[in-house]
């Protein structure tokens, strides 16, 4: 299926610059259109190519009812990775990739399990018969810290279908678990990343704050479409 993937908007986002040529990943080659006053010019056919692949790949991961874990932790991506996680309703990681977060989820879904019992018992008044004030406070206090870190996966309850990343050389601690585990990857790989790490690789700006608005929106749109066939089937065997 295609996107209408507006190559012009690439262009207008700044999602063809790359960075300075003594910064490149030779591996990221096949992706590069030209040099430009000493850094990388992505060529945004390849983008438009790869990012249609991704896009039908995550709208397919979502339509057979897998979740697909958002992580971008660099500043520009944080509060854009938060909202499309709202919008889509997928868990996402936005402060920082915890080690084990993939790799031992067991452990992790022990703290998670125990947010969300702190957080019942603070809202149901358990805790008031049992500790002081003081005592709850720390318990809220602690429940404001695990929710920073383990907030965005709290309803993962099972290791994803697919990983989308923003930024796949800041966070490749997250490729690298995600790749142990046999997890599809999309990532957007500029012209310092490794391609061949990730399974989906989108060549593009990954500083631009523009450019990360954009493939979000195109993500958003393909899990959405991925969630609408998810329901259609649902309809079709109820009835």
């Amino acid at each position: 299926m295609s996107y209408d993937i507006d190559i012009k908007e690439l262009l207008k986002s700044g999602a063809h610059f790359g960075h300075k040529t003594s910064r490149w990943q030779p591996k990221m080659a096949q992706y590069i259109y030209t040099k430009n006053n000493g850094s990388h010019i992505i060529d945004l056919t390849k983008t438009v190519d790869c990012l249609d692949q991704a896009l039908a790949f995550l709208e397919n991961t979502v339509s057979n009812n897998k979740q697909v874990l958002i992580v971008g932790t660099k500043k520009q991506a944080q509060p854009i990775v938060a909202q499309l996680a709202e919008t889509t309703k997928m868990p996402y990681v936005n402060e920082r990739w915890l080690g084990g977060m993939l790799t031992n989820f067991s452990t992790i879904s022990k703290q998670i399990l125990r947010l969300k019992n702190l957080e019942r018992q603070i809202e149901s008044s358990e805790l008031n018969q049992k500790y002081s004030k003081l005592e709850i406070q720390r318990f809220s206090e602690e429940v404001e810290n695990l929710n920073k870190i383990y907030g965005g996966i709290k309803e993962m309850n099972d290791h994803p279908g697919a990983l989308l990343i923003f930024d796949t050389v800041h966070d490749r601690n997250a490729v690298l678990e995600a790749k142990k585990l046999g997890i599809k990857i999309v990532g957007i790989c500029d012209t310092n990343s490794d391609p061949t790490l990730i399974d989906f690789p989108i060549p593009a700006n990954d500083d631009s704050i523009k450019t990360i608005q954009l493939i979000s929106d195109y993500a958003q749109k393909a899990m959405m479409n991925g969630k609408n066939k998810t329901l259609k089937n649902q309809e079709k065997v109820d009835k």
